[in-house]
């Protein structure tokens, strides 16, 4: 189990996508997610085949949020300049846990 933490607080259960069949399915198929899901060396997300909205922060390589944006499903991201991971929750979360633009994230195993 890993957690997320945003400036040193925890704020969510995390889930790691490391390998390319787990980025690549990433949620597709759920009907939601308790926490967050990392997807490691990602930079642009999809929402095609997913049941729910999702917040999707783009991260740079040290964990700082380059942009956050929410996604209906069945849309296509746009890639962030700088993004080499992506952090996906269902919508209103990353609001809720006080993720924006410059926030600095730390992933605990």
């Amino acid at each position: 189990m890993a957690w997320l933490l945003a400036e040193d607080q925890v704020v969510a259960s995390l889930e790691i996508a490391s390998g390319r069949r787990e980025r690549r399915k990433g949620l597709i198929g759920r009907s939601g997610i308790e926490g967050a899901l990392l997807l490691e060396r990602t930079r642009s997300v999809h929402t095609f085949g997913m049941r729910f909205a999702i917040d999707v922060a783009h991260c740079d390589a040290e964990m700082r949020v380059l942009r956050v944006s929410t996604m209906p499903a069945n849309r296509l991201g746009r890639p962030a300049r700088g993004a080499r991971s992506v952090i996906e929750a269902e919508a209103g979360n990353m609001r809720r846990w006080g993720v924006t633009e410059g926030t600095q994230l730390e992933i605990r195993r």
